[in-house]
């Protein structure tokens, strides 16, 4: 046998793929992809609502133990030039609020502080509730009567996904949820949760 033959004989044979393996491999990744993204899309509106709840939720939980832990009124709101306001979807604010009035005031004596802040919504989703502020008491209970809409969160071109927050006058918070299983998220008394 010659040294050739035997070099030959070693060497891996030639791999790759054939134009028509390739077109063939495109085709189906394509077909794949089609049948995959509008299912990707829906789990990320999904995902992209639930976190904001759970956000929402993990806030009015941190405002309702510090009002009964530090035995202060404690309040949660958008604030504008320190003022709550119903610009719900802005930065959300968790501060102690001494005179309950709904005003960030950091030079009062006592002074009131910032808790916690809970960023704006980066989309053009919606987050709206009929009041300007949850406030709770030393008692843990609502300072002020609750309201009998949800805090909801509805995202952008997707209403049938929009959840929300009840608050209790008692101070408890309730997630909404498929009631009469429609995909379509209600509150306690069955009415959809939606946004304006």
């Amino acid at each position: 046998m010659s040294n050739q033959n035997i070099k030959s004989s070693f060497l891996p044979a030639n791999k790759g793929f054939t134009l028509v393996e390739l077109m063939v491999s495109v085709a189906v990744l394509a077909i794949l992809s089609m049948v995959a993204l509008p299912n990707l899309s829906d789990f990320s509106v999904r995902m992209r609502v639930d976190n904001e709840i759970s956000e929402l939720n993990r806030l009015l939980l941190t405002a309702r133990n510090v009002a009964i832990n530090e035995g202060v009124n404690v309040t949660v709101c958008p604030l504008v030039a320190k003022t709550c306001t119903t610009s719900w979807e802005k930065e959300l604010s968790v501060f102690t609020d001494f005179d309950g009035d709904g005003v960030y005031e950091p030079t009062a004596t006592p002074a009131e502080r910032i808790i916690k802040v809970k960023a704006a919504i980066k989309t053009n989703d919606k987050l709206q509730y009929s009041k300007s502020s949850v406030m709770y008491a030393s008692t843990g209970l609502l300072a002020s009567t609750a309201a009998i809409t949800p805090l909801s969160y509805c995202p952008y071109g997707d209403a049938n996904r929009s959840r929300g927050i009840m608050v209790s006058s008692s101070g408890r918070i309730y997630s909404t949820s498929d009631i009469d299983n429609d995909d379509k998220d209600e509150d306690r008394s069955g009415n959809e949760v939606t946004c304006t």
